[in-house]
């Protein structure tokens, strides 16, 4: 796999990059937002790790204008950060970042997210039997992995699809956190519950009319979350 590294720390960058190409992937290395931006568009990585701290345009940034563009909505983004606040790292979920990791941080670890990330973002491995979903204007094309609503294309990331695909083809059913933990995220033992709700939060920010009453991912209070009964 092909995977960019955006720091301004170059031992940082270069020890992570030896650790990574040692795995066999091929490696690109920005050192600011602006560069970082310019090596996605030309180059197309398979994903993205990617510090919050950056000269010029900071990470949060980046990953937002990543989001926005539709060329590089799905690209898989770790953000990197210093900082251990959890507003940082809830921000960091928000704008579109599919995990995150606190500096300082253990190689072992960080290479235990690339991988799990990686293969939670090859959804083309494990298709689904029926091609597509249908439910008040949300339609689900599993076969070419594109998201409509109302005839509006979603871009979601690999984790948002994996989200919604999971609770759509278990509509009525209701999940706790630690079961769409499981399901979802798979034996990834560094996400938190927490980071559910952002997801949910995100997912429902791209395909509901209307967050505060929605018509497909329904909270039940106490119990966790499910895909409204058809």
């Amino acid at each position: 796999m092909k995977i960019l590294i955006v720091d301004d720390e170059k031992d940082i960058v270069d020890l992570v990059a030896y650790n990574l190409e040692k795995e066999g992937h091929e490696v690109l290395k920005a050192y600011d937002g602006e560069r970082a931006i310019q090596s996605i568009r030309s180059k197309a990585p398979d994903l993205v790790i990617l510090d919050l701290m950056l000269p010029g345009i900071q990470g949060l940034e980046v990953c937002k204008r990543l989001r926005q563009d539709p060329s590089t909505a799905v690209i898989p983004i770790i953000m990197l950060t210093a900082k251990g606040d959890e507003i940082d790292k809830v921000l960091g979920l928000e704008v579109g970042a599919d995990d995150y990791i606190t500096k300082p941080f253990s190689l072992k670890e960080l290479m235990a997210r690339v991988k799990a990330l990686l293969r939670r973002a090859d959804v083309r491995k494990a298709p689904d039997k029926a091609e597509t979903f249908e439910f008040k204007g949300l339609r689900i094309d599993l076969k070419s992995y594109e998201v409509t609503v109302s005839g509006r294309n979603v871009n979601l990331s690999p984790t948002e699809f994996k989200l919604l695909r999971f609770l759509s083809r278990n509509p009525g059913r209701v999940y706790s956190r630690d079961q769409i933990l499981d399901r979802v995220w798979g034996d990834e033992s560094y996400v938190e519950p927490r980071t559910v709700d952002v997801h949910i939060r995100r997912l429902r920010a791209q395909i509901e009319p209307d967050e505060n009453s929605p018509n497909y991912i329904v909270t039940v209070r106490g119990a966790g979350y499910k895909f409204a009964d058809r």
